[in-house]
């Protein structure tokens, strides 16, 4: 009998998917071959943060029980540390190996205010502060459940006056505190009701040094289920170098001028899903992007990606491409998603020094409506422009970087239907270099208000094929 309970008891110490779900759905009927994720391996032990220590009103700081309940399980080998109904302030929380992090679904993380609590004492001067939830080189990490994530981002964020009513404007000044920068047309949260909260010598340093919710760097086996991810200093849900990462399931929301808001980016991720999620943001909604490889990393460029079953409220993009594309766009595939009321749908940027090569990229059955600008658009002369920076300044690029133009290519868009958007299509490359080729786009419908389409032929090859583009009456 003793023999029977001890292999029992090993059993439940082996690492087990999280509720296994079966994601072959997802690659049924594919136009290219695509790698299929596979969740992460999770051992069935489980710690309850009221364990550890952590309480729940909204005013106790749980940062000491969360690292607390995380090297607990770490010891073990891994396993699920529960968050149950409350409001849990904390500072930031740093993932291990085999570690869940799960939510029940009156459960709020809160990060707090304090900027101090995030910075990094290793950290070099112009670095970022450490994420909210971070990993590095971490592997089988989760974060699940059905509670919400909430970074404090109005904190942190400077806020354009062009985009906020007086209320607004005034309320950030009185109830936040902080100060008014270029002739009153920017805010930053600086000098505070606390002001031994500033972490920087002036308001644009600590401005550079905002930080993200979730931000995973080298990671493999990641998972990010179920969660509504809000109000975030910068980006909301971001591994970057990551290799099989699935965000299903997941809600992000912040105001829609959040400067830097972006929702769910995938940075260099080879193998990946994005499903079911639901974004309302102040940047774009769902973005690729790839920047210079590295070597040492689990995966460069961004490869074997399927984005389906969204719906994307306000962005400045439904899907976003770039605006880095450095290490390129591999077998990328985007079908059935929703898109209503972002400034553009399908939006391609890149420029130098930032660009890349696309490969093999299929986007199909996109649905959208109420798009303040283009349905389609393709640029090549995108500049990332800080808050607070010269809008007119022309930049300049050294011989090495002019090399690091963008090549869209081997881009197949097909089955759009999209009411009200006012510009169809719009495409430009770069004169003297193949910038957009080899762009096919049919059997879709565009509504457009004012312009139809706007392609430089000089720089731009589309093929449109039944492609309807309506004026709206």
């Amino acid at each position: 009998m003793s023999k029977l309970l001890n292999f029992v008891a090993a059993l439940l110490m082996l690492p087990v998917a999280i509720e296994a779900q079966d994601y072959s759905k997802y690659y049924q009927n594919l136009p290219v071959e695509v790698k299929q994720v596979s969740r992460p391996m999770i051992p069935s032990n489980e710690i309850n943060i009221k364990d550890v220590g952590g309480v729940g009103d909204g005013l106790t700081l749980n940062t000491e029980a969360f690292t607390k309940g995380i090297s607990k399980l770490n010891k073990l080998g891994g396993g699920k540390l529960v968050i149950p109904e409350g409001v849990w302030l904390t500072g930031p929380i740093s993932m291990k190996d085999n570690i869940e992090l799960h939510l029940d679904k009156n459960a709020l993380i809160i990060f707090s205010p304090d900027k101090k609590l995030y910075v990094n004492p290793e950290a070099k001067p112009g670095d970022r502060v450490y994420a909210c939830i971070r990993a590095s080189k971490r592997k089988n990490i989760a974060i699940t459940g059905e509670g919400i994530i909430d970074g404090n981002g109005e904190y942190w964020r400077p806020v354009k006056r062009n985009k906020v009513s007086d209320v607004e404007w005034n309320t950030f000044k009185n109830v936040i505190g902080g100060v008014e920068k270029s002739n009153g047309t920017l805010f930053y949260p600086w000098d505070t009701k606390n002001p031994e909260a500033n972490i920087a010598e002036t308001p644009e340093a600590q401005e550079k040094m905002r930080n993200d919710i979730i931000r995973f760097t080298d990671c493999e086996n990641v998972l990010i289920e179920g969660v509504t991810v809000q109000n975030s200093p910068k980006f909301h849900v971001h591994p970057l170098n990551c290799k099989n990462v699935i965000v299903d399931g997941v809600t992000v929301r912040c105001p829609w001028n959040a400067q830097n808001g972006d929702a769910i980016d995938f940075s260099d991720i080879n193998i990946g899903l994005i499903a079911n999620c639901v974004v309302d943001a102040g940047d774009d909604g769902l973005c690729m992007k790839s920047n210079t490889t590295k070597p040492k990393s689990p995966a460069n460029g961004c490869e074997d990606i399927i984005i389906q079953d969204n719906t994307v409220f306000h962005a400045h993009g439904g899907f976003v491409l770039g605006s880095e594309t450095i290490s390129g766009m591999r077998r990328i595939i985007v079908r059935h998603n929703r898109f209503a009321g972002t400034d553009t749908g399908l939006r391609f940027k890149s420029g130098i020094p930032r660009g890349g090569k696309t490969e093999q990229l299929y986007i199909s059955d996109i649905m959208m409506t109420d798009i303040k600008d283009e349905a389609i658009v393709f640029q090549c002369d995108y500049v990332d422009r800080p808050a607070g920076s010269d809008p007119n300044a022309i930049p300049t690029y050294t011989e090495k970087q002019k090399k690091l133009a963008p090549e869209f290519q081997d881009i197949h868009i097909s089955n759009i239907v999209c009411y009200g958007a006012t510009t169809g299509i719009s495409a430009s490359g770069i004169l003297g270099l193949n910038s957009v080729h080899d762009i096919n786009i049919s059997n879709s419908t565009i509504v457009y208000t004012k312009t139809d389409k706007k392609i430089d032929e000089k720089t731009a090859k589309l093929n449109l094929q039944n492609v309807k583009l309506v004026k709206m009456p």
